[in-house]
C-alpha cells in the first residue's frame, strides 16, 4: 500500500501521532423531554425499514464458532448467515471473523465471508474490531489492516465493543478524543465511519472538579457525563457512536446523582432518547437489546429477546429523529443456550426479528 493510497498518508498520520502523544502526556417507562422530539410526520409507518434490520453475530456466537455436530442447528458462517437471511435480516455486524477450523480444514478468510454475505443478500455494516488504545507506527499499521478487512467485507462502519477509555478523569478522555479523531480520519479517508459502542459506565459522571485526591486527580463532578464530554471533544465527521439501548437504560437506573464541586449531592437522571435526538446523525448504529425491569438486580434490567422486555422501542425509534437513517442491530448477550439447547440463539434471533419488523410509529 502506498503512503497516500487512501487519502491520508503515513507521514500525515505520524505527524498527527506526535500531536496526540503530546496531548496524552499533558427507567423503563420514561424518556424525559425528548419523548416528543421529531414525533410529527412519522405517521404509522414501519420504524425499521427491511434493509436496516440487523444483527450482531455475537448474539449467535455459539453457532458461528460451533464445530459440525448432529444437532441439526446451523453452524459456521455459511450455514448461520444463510439462516439469518431466511429469517429476514439484511445487515450483519461482526464480532470476530473466525469459525471452527474443522469446517474448512483451516480458518475462513474475509474474502470467503464476503462471498457468503453476497450469496445471501446480506450486507456487512459494522464490526466490533480492535481500535488501538495508543498511537504508534505499529498500531497505525494494525489499524490499516483492520480497515483493509472492513473494505473487503463491504462495510460502511468500523468500530469497537468497548469505551474509548474506562477512566473517570477528564485528562484521559481528552487523550482518547485525540486518538479517536486521528483514527476517525483514517477511517473517513477509506469511506468508513468509525464508531464506539458503549455500555453503562460511559454515561457515569466525569470527575473534573473539586478537591484533588492523593494522586492529584479530581474527586467531584461538574455534572457532565463522560460520553457527553467525548461528544464535544471529537469531530462530528470523524467519530460516531453505537448506543446499546439496553445499557443506556441501565445507566438511567444506576447513575442518577453526582457530587458537585461544592460537595453537594445533585440529582440528574439520564435520558437515553434525548442523548440521541439532540445529535441523531452521530448515531448511525444501535444495539437493539431488550431488558425486563428488575430493581432487585444491580443493573436494574435482565436481558430478554427483543419485544419481551420493558424498553419501549416503538417510542424510541419513532422519536429519535432522522427516520430511516439508523441501523439497529439486535443483540442479546445471553442468547446462546449451550449444549442443552443449541438452537436457542437462532430461535431468539427469529423472535427478535419479528418484533423489530413489527415496530410502527
Amino acid at each position: 500500500m502506498s503512503d497516500s493510497q487512501h487519502g491520508m498518508s503515513r507521514r500525515r498520520i505520524l505527524g498527527a501521532f506526535a500531536g496526540v502523544a503530546g496531548a496524552a502526556a499533558a427507567g423503563a417507562a420514561g424518556f424525559g423531554s425528548a419523548a416528543v422530539a421529531n414525533s410529527k410526520g412519522n405517521g404509522n409507518g414501519v420504524l425499521v425499514p427491511p434493509g436496516k434490520r440487523g444483527i450482531i453475530l455475537y448474539s449467535v456466537r455459539d453457532r458461528i464458532s460451533a464445530a459440525p455436530d448432529t444437532s441439526g442447528v446451523p453452524y459456521g458462517f455459511e450455514r448461520v448467515l444463510g439462516r439469518l437471511a431466511e429469517i429476514g435480516y439484511k445487515e450483519v455486524e461482526f464480532a470476530g471473523y473466525t469459525q471452527h477450523t474443522s469446517i474448512l480444514g483451516r480458518q475462513i478468510t474475509p474474502t470467503e465471508i464476503r462471498k457468503i454475505l453476497d450469496d445471501n443478500g446480506l450486507r456487512a455494516n459494522g464490526s466490533h474490531a480492535s481500535i488501538p488504545s495508543t498511537v504508534t507506527p505499529n498500531t497505525i499499521a494494525a489499524f490499516e489492516q483492520t480497515l483493509d478487512t472492513a473494505e473487503i467485507l463491504g462495510m460502511q462502519h468500523i468500530g469497537t465493543g468497548s469505551d474509548p477509555t474506562s477512566s473517570n478523569y477528564k485528562a484521559d478522555w481528552d487523550a482518547a478524543a485525540d486518538r479517536w479523531n486521528l483514527f476517525g480520519e483514517m477511517a473517513r479517508a477509506r469511506g468508513l465511519k468509525l464508531y464506539t459502542h458503549n455500555h453503562d459506565a460511559a454515561y457515569n459522571f466525569l470527575l473534573d472538579s473539586g478537591p484533588l485526591d492523593g494522586l492529584g486527580r479530581p474527586t467531584r463532578s461538574s455534572g457532565i457525563r463522560k460520553l457527553e464530554y467525548f461528544f464535544d471533544k471529537t469531530e462530528a465527521d470523524r467519530v460516531f457512536f453505537e448506543m446499546d439501548i439496553y445499557w443506556a437504560h441501565v445507566a438511567q437506573h444506576r447513575f442518577r446523582a453526582y457530587t458537585d464541586p461544592d460537595g453537594n449531592l445533585q440529582t440528574d437522571v439520564f435520558d437515553p432518547l434525548a442523548t440521541v435526538a439532540t445529535r441523531t446523525m452521530r448515531f448511525p448504529l444501535f444495539h437493539a437489546k431488550d431488558g425486563a425491569f428488575n430493581p432487585n438486580v444491580a443493573a436494574g434490567y435482565e436481558m430478554v429477546p427483543l419485544g419481551q422486555g420493558d424498553i419501549d422501542y416503538g417510542n424510541f425509534f419513532a422519536n429519535m429523529g432522522a427516520k430511516g437513517y439508523h441501523n439497529p442491530m439486535w443483540e442479546q448477550d445471553n442468547a446462546p443456550g449451550g449444549a442443552a439447547d443449541p438452537g436457542r440463539s437462532l430461535r431468539y434471533a427469529e423472535v427478535s426479528y419479528q418484533h423489530m419488523s413489527g415496530l410502527r410509529g
